[in-house]
């Protein structure tokens, strides 16, 4: 019997379309960047086995059935706004009704699954609140409060992080000597969840339960710009990644 651990990472690409004026005339470019290497790296160098569906896919790729949900340990959502999930080309340029994605993923936690929120410009309320997960169906069942605001803290001068629980499992033993972040999305600690690692006086990571399943949180990036060099190549990147995912899946 395989002891395979399975995490399904929706989010972390995006799409640039550049105007280039040079006096009279001018021209476009356009690139297309997925994210997350290292934070799939990091779990898949711990045997899991990592899927990554980019936030133009979650429309067509999402699983189907709960039976097909249910067939992942986590869920990992990152940088992907909640309109993705709730606004199809069906639902949005036909007025079709179908299965709310949101609501798939709570009904997922709430029977036992894991639950993974990464910060970033589209996640918790996000940019001009444009993420605007507070109202979804995932709002109550996150460890921390949602802001009906823009919630992005932007430190170019670094934010301290200050780690008051460094024996929980959920941190992999990384310590309480963490390296700065230049910016993370605020929230608000929720009764119920635990906060284990704070970012100036925010939550940083927090973790807790929601019926059978368990959901933490992360409220910085998991790739540049929040997440900066000395973040990313430090020695605690992976364990701290490995473990958030293993307590979040309950293995």
């Amino acid at each position: 019997m395989s002891t395979e651990r399975k995490a399904l990472l929706l989010g972390e690409s995006w799409t640039t379309h550049m105007i280039h004026q040079k006096g009279f005339d001018s021209f476009t470019t356009t690139e297309y960047v997925e994210g997350g290497q290292e934070f799939t790296s990091a779990l898949q160098g711990a045997g899991w086995r990592v899927t990554h569906l980019p936030a133009h896919a979650i429309e067509t790729g999402f699983p189907a059935t709960e039976e097909e949900l249910a067939a992942y340990d986590l869920v990992v959502v990152s940088d992907v706004g909640a309109n993705t999930f709730l606004l199809s080309r069906a639902v949005f340029g036909r007025s079709a009704s179908e299965p709310n994605k949101l609501a798939r993923i709570r009904d997922y936690v709430l029977g036992g699954g894991g639950l993974l929120m990464v910060g970033g410009y589209l996640s918790f309320s996000g940019i001009d609140a444009k993420a605007n997960y507070g109202p979804s169906p995932l709002g109550d069942i996150l460890p921390v409060e949602v802001l009906r605001t823009d919630d992005r803290a932007e430190h170019p001068e670094g934010a301290p992080v200050r780690v008051p629980a460094p024996e929980h499992e959920a941190l992999g033993g990384v310590g309480a000597e963490w390296p700065p972040l230049l910016g993370y999305n605020r929230t608000r600690p929720r009764p119920g969840g635990e906060v284990l690692a704070w970012v100036n006086d925010d939550p940083l990571v927090a973790v807790g339960t929601a019926g059978k399943g368990r959901v933490g949180v992360f409220t910085s990036d998991m790739s540049p710009h929040w997440a900066p060099p000395p973040f990313m190549e430090w020695s605690g990147y992976d364990p701290l990644w490995r473990a958030l995912a293993s307590w979040a899946a309950g293995a």
